[in-house]
């Protein structure tokens, strides 16, 4: 039995939205272990006395910083991470009901006619 070229093309449609979807949950959990690793960071900073010399990883190179310019780089790293982990709820949540929606009329869209 052939498929429909409208149905095909919803299909692919559907498959490229689920794609996303994953592409999405992938960005999340790399958000949320950036976020822990800059909280684990902040700890142990805390136990740090502030004279001795902290280093932050920039590209390849190591790069000494104040016990303050470190703070304040953590700190903007987790607000960073949580505008974008927001970000990507709010998408994910569209992407979400949009492939309900696609699915029942995918759905639909596959059933035999009545006779």
């Amino acid at each position: 039995m052939d498929v429909p070229k409208n149905i095909q093309d919803k299909l692919a449609q559907f498959q490229n939205l689920q794609s996303q979807l994953q592409m999405i949950s992938m960005q999340k959990q790399q958000i949320m272990l950036a976020t822990t690793d800059a909280e684990n960071a902040k700890k142990e900073l805390v136990s740090v006395d502030s004279d001795e010399g902290i280093y932050r990883m920039v590209g390849p190179l190591f790069l000494k910083v104040t016990h303050e310019q470190a703070n304040e780089y953590l700190e903007s790293e987790g607000e960073t991470s949580k505008a974008r982990s927001k970000l990507l709820e709010k998408q994910e949540k569209k992407l979400t009901e949009k492939l309900n929606e696609m699915h029942a009329e995918l759905q639909s869209m596959m059933k035999p006619p009545h006779q």
